[in-house]
């Protein structure tokens, strides 16, 4: 999404709020970018309803944020979502959720959610448990499976 020179310097001062922790200013600044679709408003508004950042925690929010940030392609609500669906925050519980979110954003590069989607085989979490995919994922995060004692029998 192409922002307006207005918007995204409403953006830039809505995230350097939200990294200062004044977390009322950053979602009085994210909240109308993310009702008008910018995925990274979406994503840090998100945070803010999961957490309690500036107000009452809000799981149905964050939920809803953070899925519409996802589903734009934003690589780190991904990661995100799916490690609520992993943890059961917001959401109940779904290994098979948690494994499509984490993939994409593995799809992205982020190590973090290959790292994840490794440990889940690793452990059953979630997921059944699969060395050989824990293997894969582990070498994919760049990390020698070799010595990870998570894979051991």
């Amino acid at each position: 999404m192409q922002l307006s020179d207005q918007d995204q310097q409403g953006l830039e001062r809505g995230v350097a709020a939200f990294e200062d922790n004044e977390f009322a200013r950053a979602m009085r600044l994210l909240r109308p970018l993310a009702e008008a679709g910018v995925a990274d408003a979406q994503y840090r508004v998100a945070i803010m309803h999961q957490n309690g950042l500036g107000g009452a925690r809000q799981p149905e929010l964050a939920v809803k944020w953070m899925r519409a940030a996802a589903e734009q392609g934003n690589a780190m609500a991904q990661y995100a979502l799916g490690f609520m669906y992993v943890q059961g925050d917001c959401v109940e519980l779904d290994g098979a959720q948690a494994v499509h979110w984490l993939e994409r954003a593995a799809e992205q590069g982020l190590a973090g959610a290959k790292t994840t989607l490794a440990l889940m085989y690793a452990q059953g979490k979630g997921v059944e448990r699969d060395p050989e995919a824990a293997r894969r994922w582990y070498i994919a995060a760049g990390f020698d499976p070799n010595r990870m004692a998570a894979l051991k029998d």
